[in-house]
Parts: structure tokens; C-alpha cells; sequence
């Protein structure tokens, strides 16, 4: 093993006390940050990095792994919707698996110096958070490594609890004006000092909760995985020393750099481009477009910047001026915070769609190797990515999961359209009330939905964007909630057409056995997921209550407390992922395979497809001949498209217009 160079620690710095209206974006983290550990031009033996790399993904496996074993809720426990990360002592996310939080606003608040062995921070405010945590539900602990008395690393989790408080059950009011109204709001705390929980912050945290013995198991979970973590990680210092793994944390870091400068940014052409799309509603105001804007700019010769370890080269420039303004409802992500560290973390996956193949797409991790890659320029306060305290943010999905979408459409308009479509593939939805024994409970989940189709293939059918994430299983549900689910399936024709289809959606159908509320926190029930290069866009969000009965209705995406009584059933369909390529270039054996599948029907293969078919699902005749004279004429009857199909639902909210003025080529 050769030798490494150590460049001098950081030394932190006095934290400046956080501003009563929560710590202003600009502010910088006390803590010195995001620097190298080592000199540049370090050497490190590369079997040691591979160890390391290795051990770092197992110990943030190990910290899922006993969170998922130990923890109460069924948003924990079952759907899976929590994170782990793991952070150098210049606050650097190290894995790359999935997305985490940041440690910066505890470096700010808590000089490094003064931590002990044994210490678990906390917090979930959004405004402290400085970009890491995007809603109150999102709690997060975070635990400091040790090694010889000094800190060296951090193991971090944080995931959405069922409930911390405020207006409604979930802690997810849709009409939200104000923090205050969406739950308890915690700034960096020390949760536990040097192995001993602090009882009474414990206390103030459950008695805000209406699930006050889920919270509790839930925090315990995660607070003693980290700290198995932080364990682990300190074996590995002592194994190897900390001059060693530190040089190996920065060979990690530069490979992911390199990987992405030679493999993904070089397939982007030198130029600006421009997209924009829009989230729908905010609960509060009518629907409208809610922009947000894209202007992306790829430089092939940038000059290096010390302070950011970039080396000069390939960037992206990814400039978020044109985006709305702040929304009265909670549809509002504070991004930028610590020049967009986390919203480029949370980005930076739709760019693994330029790789050369789905397998090596699927090889490359996001950590903070990719920082230095991307400048990200945000618009004056108080827009929808820069909102003004105490603006509510608990449904900011709206926001950073269209910015997947439009970080996705203004690629494919660099790249020829050889990006996927779009999908929307989270939402909230669940009941609430009380069960035979006159008990309170709370059943929520986070549904999927279909991704795009690609240029190569379809979409995939109900997937999550949360990795490992999942709804809740039929068996547990009917056992501990007062209802019955009827059917979960595959939502029929709700994937956009295409040359290659989007992916479907989910149709769930759960019968109430007690009276009780039904609740959505959804996008896209307006707006579908758009297709691209000729594809289609996808079936948006629909829920309907008393499916086929007296009371028949269709209720509103953004819902509190719809009643549902005994007896009626909720229909819920989510999603199907936008089309791409032309579908009347869809071979007809795939449609015929669609139909066989009971995934496009035989309406739909006609309309959507020019495909005219008999038969049912066990006998499929294609008729070869009418096909293709359906085909040629539905050609003949188009007039110009543009390169992004938004669906019908657009022109509800845009005077009447098909397209806007940056969907075309």
C-alpha cells in the first residue's frame, strides 16, 4: 500500500446562531466543507479502495436492514420509504445508491470538536435543514464517527413517519398556508448526548403525534442502526488507518467524476437548451401552470475552481430562472440552500440515462463526485425552489419530482430525444378513522406508477422513484385496517403509446368496512406525463369513491378528509409513464402481445395504435390488412407535432394551447 499525503483538517468554526425565521439561504455552513481529505495527486492503493468502497455499501445496507427489522410504522417498516447515507468530515456523501440528507446543518450548529462518542442529532425543519429535508414528515438523526477521539465520518437516515402534528392526520395538510399548520417543526437538536436520549425532546416529539408509540419505536430504530453504523465505520479506521481510508474516500470521489465527465456529460453537445413543465395545483389557489424552468448550458471547456475540486473541463450549468413564484399551498422545496447541494444529488440520476447501456446505467452511483460537475443558478427568493419562510413545502414532491421530469426533457432536446419519457411515480394516498374497537388508526402509502418508454424499450409498470420503496402488502393491510382491497392491478391503457410504450400504472379498489376519510396528497390528475419524439403522453392520477353506486364521485388529487362510508369502494388509478417514437411504428405483434397481456385494450390498440383486432385475451386475431390501412390514413390526418406530447389536459390550464413555445425542436 503506498503512502498518502494529508492535507491540513478543517478547522470548524464558531455556527452563527440560526435566525428566528429559520437560517436564510445564502448563509454559509459554519463547518468548512466539501474539500478534498487529501493533497491532489495522492496515491492509494486501489484493493484498498475497492475494500472500502465495499464496506461503506455495507454498512449503509446494515443501517436499512435494521431500520426496515426494527422500526413500527408501516411507512418504515413496510413501504420502505426511508434512507441511509453515509458522510466524510467534509460532510461528502461517500454512497451512491440512493439519495440522503445532508450533515451540514449539524456541522453548523455543533462544532465538530465538541461531539462525544454516543451523540445522535436531530432535526426536520425544512428551513434549517439547509436543502436536505424537504417536508416535516422527513425526520432525521445523524450520528458522528469516531476514531481516536476525533470525528471522521457520519452515518445518517432519515424517512417519512407516519405523523409529527399539525392540521391533519399524515402531517401533510393539502390547504397549507404555513409551516405551522403542517406539524412540529424540530431545528438541529442532540437527540441522544454521549449514549444517553434525551427523554423530554423524545416527549415533546410523541406528544405532538397522533401515532405517538410508532414515532417512539420508529426513532429508536433509526437512532441505534446509525450508531451500529458509526460503530462499524470506526472499525474500518482502525483497521487501516485514517490516512489510508481518507485517501480511498477521495479516489472514490474522483472516480465517480471522471466516470461521469468521460462516459455521460461528453454525450451532451456544447450549447444552452431550454424546457419547462409545471406542477398543476397547490391546494390552495385554482389549477394552474406552476412553472418550472430549465435553462441548461453544457460547457466543454469550463476553468477549474478549487473551491467546488473542480478540475476544469465538461460542466453543466443548470439555471432555474423562469420559475414560478412561491405558492400559497405547500407545493413549495427550499433548493437552494449550500448551492444546490442536494438537488443536485437528487438530479443527477436522470443523467445515467446517456449511458451506453441499461446494465452499465445501472453500475454508476451518485455521491458527491458529482458536485463539482454541475453550477446550479437559482432565481431571486421567493419562488417555488426559493420560498420565502414560513412558506408550507409538505407537498414539495410537486416540485422536485417534476424537476426530474424537466431535467429529463430538456436533455432529450440536446440528445435527439434518447432519454426516456416522463413518469410520475409517487403519491400519497390512504384512510383514516377508527377501527371496531373504537381505536384511532392511519393507513397511508405511496403508490407507483409506470415509467417512460425509452428508445430502446417500454416503460416499467409501477415502479416507485424511492429505491427499494413498495406499497403496502394486501395481507398486512386487511389484518390491521378495517377494509377489504379488492383488486390491485395493472391500470389498463393508462401507458402513453408509443414505438415503446409507457409503462402502466396501478388500479386498486379497497372497500371500507367502517365509516372513515379518505386522503390524497397527488400531481398529474391533470397533466399526464408527457411522451416525446412522437410518443404519447400517459393517463394521469384518478380517484373515484362509491365506484358504481349511489354516491358515485370522482374526488380531487389534493384531499383531507374525503368521507367514505361502509360499504362503498375507492378506486384508485395512478400514472402510466409517457410514450416515445411514433405508435403507429409499433410492430403489430407487440401490440398483439399488449392485448394477450390485458395491458392495452381492444379500443385502445385501435385509437391509440391504428391496430384493429378481434378476439379476447386468450384468442387475439390481428387483421393485417385493416391495420394497415388504419395506419396509413391516421397519418395522412396528422398535421405538425410538436417534439413533447402533454396530453389533453394541458389545454385546461393554458388557454386552450396544445403545446408550449419550448416543446418543439
Amino acid at each position: 500500500m503506498s503512502t498518502t499525503s494529508a492535507a491540513p483538517q478543517a478547522t470548524p468554526a464558531t455556527p452563527a446562531a440560526p435566525a428566528a425565521s429559520g437560517n436564510p439561504a445564502g448563509l454559509p455552513t459554519a463547518y468548512e466543507h466539501g474539500k478534498r481529505l487529501t493533497e491532489p495527486g495522492s496515491t492509494v492503493d486501489p484493493i484498498l479502495v475497492e475494500i472500502v468502497q465495499g464496506t461503506l455499501a455495507s454498512v449503509e445496507m446494515e443501517v436499512e436492514t435494521s431500520i426496515a427489522r426494527t422500526s413500527r410504522s408501516p411507512m418504515i417498516r413496510d413501504a420502505h420509504d426511508f434512507r441511509a447515507g453515509i458522510h466524510d468530515r467534509q460532510l461528502r456523501k461517500l454512497t451512491g445508491r440512493s439519495y440522503s440528507a445532508l450533515v451540514h446543518p449539524i456541522a453548523r450548529d455543533f462544532p465538530l470538536e465538541e461531539m462525544n462518542e454516543g451523540d445522535v442529532f436531530f432535526h426536520n425543519d425544512v428551513y434549517e435543514s439547509e436543502g436536505g429535508i424537504g417536508h416535516l414528515p422527513d425526520l432525521c438523526v445523524t450520528v458522528p464517527v469516531f476514531h481516536d477521539g476525533e470525528v471522521v465520518a457520519f452515518v445518517q437516515a432519515f424517512g417519512h413517519h407516519d405523523d409529527i402534528g399539525g392540521a391533519c392526520p399524515g402531517s401533510m395538510p393539502s390547504g397549507a398556508q404555513s409551516v405551522f399548520e403542517e406539524g412540529l417543526s424540530v431545528p438541529p437538536i442532540k437527540l441522544w448526548d454521549a449514549g444517553v436520549p434525551n427523554k423530554a425532546a423524545l416527549r415533546i416529539m410523541t406528544r405532538n403525534s397522533r401515532m405517538p408509540d410508532s414515532l417512539a419505536a420508529d426513532l429508536d430504530a433509526e437512532c441505534s442502526a446509525c450508531l451500529m453504523g458509526a460503530r462499524r465505520l470506526s472499525d474500518l479506521f482502525a483497521r487501516y488507518g485514517r490516512d489510508s481510508v481518507e485517501a480511498a474516500f477521495d479516489a472514490i470521489l474522483d472516480s465517480t467524476t471522471e466516470t461521469y465527465r468521460r462516459e455521460i456529460l461528453s454525450k451532451i453537445p456544447a450549447g444552452t437548451y431550454v424546457w419547462e413543465d409545471y406542477a398543476e395545483h397547490d391546494g390552495v389557489d385554482e389549477p394552474m401552470l406552476h412553472t418550472q424552468r430549465i435553462t441548461l448550458t453544457k460547457v466543454d471547456d469550463a476553468p477549474a475552481d478549487p473551491d467546488t475540486n473542480f478540475t476544469g473541463g465538461a460542466r453543466l450549468i443548470v439555471d432555474f430562472t423562469g420559475t414560478a413564484k412561491q405558492a400559497k399551498g405547500p407545493i413549495n422545496h427550499c433548493g437552494d440552500y449550500v448551492g444546490g447541494n442536494f438537488l443536485k444529488k437528487w438530479l443527477a440520476p436522470i443523467l445515467r440515462n446517456l449511458a451506453d447501456t441499461p446494465e452499465r446505467m445501472a453500475e454508476l452511483d451518485v455521491n458527491e463526485g458529482i458536485v463539482p460537475l454541475i453550477e446550479m443558478r437559482f432565481p431571486e427568493k421567493g419562488t417555488l425552489l426559493t420560498p420565502i419562510y414560513p412558506a408550507p413545502t409538505n407537498a414539495r414532491t410537486f416540485v422536485i419530482l417534476r424537476l426530474l421530469g424537466v431535467l429529463g426533457g430538456v436533455v432529450a432536446k440536446a440528445v435527439d430525444g434518447k432519454m426516456p419519457a416522463d413518469q410520475e411515480t409517487i403519491r400519497y394516498t390512504g384512510v383514516y378513522g377508527k377501527d371496531r374497537d373504537g381505536n384511532d388508526y392511519l393507513m397511508r402509502e405511496v403508490l407507483g406508477g409506470g415509467s417512460g418508454g425509452r428508445y430502446y424499450a417500454d416503460g416499467e409498470d409501477t415502479i416507485h422513484v424511492v429505491p427499494d420503496s413498495r406499497n403496502l402488502p394486501t395481507e398486512f393491510t386487511e389484518s390491521r385496517f378495517p377494509f377489504i382491497v379488492e383488486r390491485l392491478g395493472l391500470a389498463v391503457d393508462s401507458g402513453g403509446a408509443g414505438r415503446y410504450r409507457g409503462g402502466l400504472g396501478y388500479e386498486k379498489h379497497i372497500r371500507m368496512l367502517q365509516d372513515a376519510n379518505f386522503m390524497s396528497i397527488a400531481d398529474r390528475s391533470i397533466l399526464a406525463c408527457w411522451g416525446v419524439k412522437g410518443g404519447k403522453a400517459g393517463m394521469p392520477f384518478h380517484v373515484t369513491i362509491d365506484v358504481g353506486g349511489p354516491d358515485e364521485r370522482v374526488v380531487d388529487a389534493l384531499a383531507d378528509a374525503e368521507p367514505v362510508k361502509a360499504g362503498q369502494v375507492i378506486r384508485i388509478r395512478t400514472t402510466g409513464g409517457g410514450g416515445w417514437g411514433d405508435p403507429l411504428e409499433r410492430p403489430l405483434d407487440e401490440v398483439e402481445r399488449d392485448l394477450r397481456w390485458g395491458k392495452v385494450s381492444f379500443d385502445g390498440a385501435r385509437t391509440a395504435y391504428g391496430v384493429v383486432a378481434t378476439g379476447g385475451k386468450d384468442d387475439v386475431s390481428i387483421d393485417v390488412e385493416a391495420s394497415e390501412s388504419l395506419r396509413a390514413q391516421m397519418r395522412e390526418q396528422r398535421s405538425d407535432e410538436p417534439f413533447f406530447d402533454r396530453g389533453p389536459g394541458y389545454a385546461q390550464l393554458a388557454d386552450g394551447a396544445t403545446a408550449s413555445e419550448y416543446d418543439w425542436m
